[in-house]
């Protein structure tokens, strides 16, 4: 017997589906209830897929950009739809990894302290 993808929303209405049945094929028994998918069966094949590669690359953007054939502002977009997907707040995110870079900056003298300090200051 072909075996089939869960879908997470119903074709109809494009609202979330519960699974309500579950088979053991070695022994037959089957389980009834209301079963949540988790959130990653919530996500389309395109976010999957860069979730995948995200894993399998450690979340090396160079390496997922490499892989993909894509710009880093596009995996950057990628990353945040899956975020999204997924219910994080993408904005806290962003700020936590825009004064990440810029402390990074400054650690490696790219940039002045007084440059970093009005950088993040302007992130509030």
């Amino acid at each position: 017997m072909k075996k089939r993808e869960v879908i997470a929303k119903c074709p109809v209405c494009s609202e979330e589906l519960a699974i309500t049945r579950l088979h053991c094929q070695h022994c037959d028994i089957e389980i009834t209830g209301n079963f949540k998918l988790s959130r990653l069966n919530y996500l389309n094949k395109e976010q999957l897929q860069f979730v995948e590669v995200f894993l399998k690359n450690q979340g090396s953007i160079k390496a997922i950009e490499k892989e993909l054939n894509i710009s880093y502002p596009t995996v950057k977009k990628l990353l945040g739809d899956v975020l999204i997907s997924l219910g994080y707040d993408v904005q806290e995110n962003e700020k936590a990894l825009q004064r990440s870079e810029i402390l990074d900056q400054l650690a490696n003298k790219e940039i002045s302290f007084e440059e970093a300090n009005d950088l993040l200051k302007n992130l509030k």
